[in-house]
This record gives structure tokens, sequence and C-alpha cells, in this order.
């Protein structure tokens, strides 16, 4: 009898301090955009912040927290997300470029947090291959996944679902918040969104914002990259040269209209997803964009007149799908509030890298140049963060992991190789926080013909080192913010370049990257430029 009393004692106390711990420490509700720039972000103080697309997310940012030097390890979709996953740079979690697959018996942070006593779970977009680890809920995109009418791999198998992608991702984090969460346990809720990833599909209810609206060109939009390497030059990514009117734009070509990008195939990506579409989605489809092609066609554009127009189109596409994303942040934390969670919950908004909306003349990402090198990080952490505070420390995706763990109160393992941000949450000044921050990116040759390189920043200097080709590039932030003049070859920067060359070095060295950086033959050179 008295046996049975203290077992029935022991559970009850085992519950009270599993329901004190599950009060004590905060869930965490990460927020995960694919492609969106910082300075598309009002917040952000960038070009772009008077169009302001993203009032949610700038409320976030004016409740918390919003880190100014956030960057990326490796500006590409699938590294970004197994960096964060595992708190190691590529070379090191096996993941180097979207071609590889990830190996998810490896050491990851939702693993980490479960044993830690967090209920986990993860829906929308994880380009990481395979069937997820470490969490008790997922369901998530194939590969890059569809605007409309998606496909999602689930636990049970897959799954067809009618409706916007960015949708459906909000209800299924909204159904775990308000339905299958356990009250007894903290949990880690990923909510990983495929836009703003091109095509650039809109919601239908979208579809008309900014039509009256002529947005600010990006300074650089006619950049003619004289004063880069060679690598800037023999890219495939200018919305001139490579931004398809059909792919990329929907614009329904007729047989007379001449196309200034014939090399890209008219049946891919965007208009294989409409192929998906109901006739009703369609129907309102076309309504929209029907008269804004025959427009295009009568105007019978040319050289820059037509590069405006694709630079008006795409961002504009790019901008109404970020007012999607910004609608989802608005729901979830609604949820929260109406779960009674939202004093005891962290909102983080982040996004894998960021993105080129027009810069330099490009779209898309891959380059350490500051508009893909860097990458949104904003935190509400009620009664932590002070509201509306701007942190300037270098942080990178390779900190996430970390920073999850400590907050949950979880040992971080040696192995890992960024930092926990708490301190810097809590507004703290540590002393010997990094100076500066290593970047790699792999892909070549490969889509959009970006060389690999690797490369140094500091709060003022940039070094970068496309080996393959043996060129370098040398910035002064400060004065040049564009990065639109190469300093390596100037004498006055002499001894600043050595000083970086050694600090490239180390962290190369630091973060035990053996990649193969040697310099390739001239014959290779010149074979793999004629080839892409």
């Amino acid at each position: 009898m008295k046996i049975a009393i203290l077992i029935t004692l022991l559970s009850l106390f085992l519950s009270l301090v599993s329901l004190r711990a599950a009060a004590d420490r905060p869930n965490i509700v990460f927020i995960f955009t694919d492609d969106h720039a910082p300075h598309a972000i009002s917040a952000y103080d960038g070009w772009l912040k008077n169009v302001r697309a993203t009032p949610t997310i700038d409320k976030l940012a004016a409740e918390g927290m919003i880190f100014i030097n956030s960057f990326c390890t490796n500006s590409i979709c699938g590294p970004s997300r197994a960096v964060i996953q595992t708190g190691k740079h590529s070379h090191k979690n096996g993941f180097m470029n979207n071609g590889n697959s990830f190996d998810w018996d490896q050491q990851t942070f939702p693993k980490l947090l479960q044993k830690a006593g967090y209920q986990t779970a993860m829906y929308g977009k994880s380009h990481l291959k395979g069937q997820p680890q470490g969490f008790d809920s997922w369901a998530v995109l194939p590969g890059q996944g569809l605007y409309y009418n998606p496909d999602f791999i689930t636990p049970e198998g897959n799954v067809t679902i009618e409706g916007y992608c960015t949708d459906l991702v909000t209800d299924m984090a909204v159904d775990f918040i308000t339905e299958k969460r356990d009250h007894d346990k903290p949990f880690m809720l990923m909510m990983q969104h495929k836009a703003p990833h091109r095509n650039w599909m809109p919601a239908l209810r979208h579809l008309d914002l900014y039509d009256n609206v002529v947005l600010p060109e990006p300074d650089t939009l006619f950049d003619n990259w004289s004063d880069n390497a060679s690598a800037a030059r023999n890219q495939e990514l200018e919305i001139d040269r490579h931004m398809h009117l059909n792919y990329d734009l929907f614009v329904d070509l007729t047989p007379d209209f001449e196309d200034p990008t014939p090399d890209q195939p008219a049946d891919r990506s965007a208009w294989r997803n409409m192929e998906r579409m109901t006739p009703e989605q369609m129907k309102v489809w076309r309504a929209a964009y029907g008269p804004r092609d025959a427009a295009l066609h009568a105007a019978n554009l040319k050289g820059k007149d037509l590069v405006r127009w694709k630079y008006q189109r795409y961002a504009k596409n790019y901008l109404r799908t970020l007012v999607g994303v910004d609608e989802s942040v608005q729901r979830i934390q609604d949820t929260l509030k109406e779960q009674g969670l939202d004093e005891n919950t962290i909102v983080i908004y982040s996004s894998d890298q960021g993105f080129y909306i027009g810069d330099h003349g490009w779209f898309d990402k891959r380059w350490m140049y500051e508009e893909s090198l860097k990458m949104p990080f904003i935190v509400k952490w009620p009664g932590v963060t002070k509201p509306g505070s701007r942190d300037h420390h270098l942080i990178q995706n390779l900190d996430y992991a970390e920073t999850f763990l400590d907050i949950a109160g979880a040992v971080i393992p040696s192995d890992m190789q960024g930092a926990s941000l708490v301190p810097l949450l809590k507004g703290e000044k540590p002393a010997d926080w990094r100076k500066s921050i290593y970047y790699h990116y792999y892909e070549y040759p490969s889509v959009h013909m970006v060389p690999r390189h690797n490369g140094i920043r500091s709060q003022r200097y940039k070094l970068m080192h496309f080996y393959q080709f043996d060129e370098w590039e040398f910035y002064d932030l400060k004065e040049d913010a564009d990065e639109l003049h190469n300093l390596y070859n100037d004498p006055e920067y002499a001894d600043q370049i050595a000083h970086y060359k050694k600090e490239l070095q180390a962290l190369v060295e630091k973060y035990e990257d053996d990649s193969d950086t040697s310099v390739k033959p001239k014959q290779w050179q010149y074979e793999v430029r004629d080839r892409g």
C-alpha cells in the first residue's frame, strides 16, 4: 500500500516538474522563408523600405530585436538549411550544393531539442531530400515545391492539397499549435515557406497589388561590372539577358512576339505549376495578367526600356508573394495570442539568404556580395529582447542551432561551429565576439554560372577569392556600400589586403575547411566558360 502511494506521489511530482519545465522554458516559433532579401523589409531601411510589403514583420522588429549584420555561410537554399540544422559549415555537414543529399542520421538541433523535452514540428520547404528526422510532426514540399495546389511529403505518404502554398503551410502550423501540440511540453515549430522563391507566383488575392505603383529602381540596375573580377561578367542571372518573359514572368507569348531570351524553355516551373491550377484559379490569373501582357506586346519595348519593364513585373510579383508571407506571420501571432502562448513564445523571422531584386542588374543569389550574403534575422522574445533594439554584431545562420539549444537549456555540442545568440538577445556585448565571418560557395559549373569562391567579411572590409580562376576582390564597405570599386590592385590598401588574406586562412583552419581551392588550368577555365 505504501509503495503504491509512493509511486503515485512520485508520478504527481514528475508531472508537476514537467508542467513547470514547460512553463519556464519558452516555445520557439521559427518562421523561415526562401530568398527574402533584408532590403525588401522596411524595418531594414533598404531602398525598398517605402513600399511597405511587410508591415507585420516590421512590427515584429519593433517589438523585438533586428540583427543588422546577419549573414549566411553559403548563399543557396539547401546548404543554408543544412547549416541551420547542424550548426556546422557546409563542408562539415556534407551538404555543399543543391545536388547533394542531406544525411539525416547526423546530429541536428531538433533531435537534441527532443532529448531536452521539446516537442518539434516542421511544415513547408525542407529542400534537404529524404524524410526529416528529429520532428514529432512534419509535412514537407518535395524539392522546391509548387505555389498552387502543391504536393506534400508526410509520414503517412504523399498528398496533394488544393490551395496556395503559403496559406497551406500556415494552416498546418496553426493546426499544430491549436490541435497537435502536447500541452505538457514546450515546443519548437519551424514554419518554412517556399515564398518568395522563383518563379514568384502570388496568391490570387494579391495579383493586382502595386498595379498603379512604379517601384523604385536600384541604383545599380544597369551595373556593367567593369571593376569586378571576370566572374561578374560571365554569370547567367541578368534581368536583361537571362530573365525569361515566359518562364519567369508568365508573359503569354504570341507567335509574332520576339522573345529576347529564347534559350530558356517555355514549359518549365511556373507554367508547369499553372497546369495544376483549377479552372477557377486560372480564370482569375488570366484576368490579371492578360491585359498587362497585351500592353507589353503593343509597346514593343527594346533595350533598357524592356529591362525596366521586366524589373517592374519581377519585383512586383516578388513583393506580392511577400505580402502572403506577412499575412502568415500575422496569423501565427494571432493564434499564439488566442491560445495564451504569446508571452512565453519566442517568434523568429529569417530567410535562407538574401536576393538580388534588380541590384547589379541581377536576380537570384549565390554571390558573397551584400545583397545575397545578408539574411534577415528578427527576434521577439517577450521579457528578454528590448523592443525596437538593433544589434550590429556579426552573426550567421551557423549560430541558430546553438541559440535554440541555449534557449532550451540544452547542452551545446562542442563540434558545433557557431555561437549562441542568447547573450546578444539579452542586450549584452561579449568582448570575445567574432570580428569577421567566413563564407564559401561551391556550386559551379551549374545553374547561373557563379564560380566557387570563399571569403571573409569584417564590419568594414570584405575579401573574396574566386579560387578556381585565381581572381580576388576587396571592398571597403564604409566607403563603397554598393561594392562598385574593387580595391584589390590599389596599393593604398595593400596592408589591409595582406591582413585579411591571413585572417581568411585563419578562418579556413579554424573551421577545418579542407576543400580543394586550387587554381584550375587555363584550358579548364576557357572550356567551362565556353560551356556555360
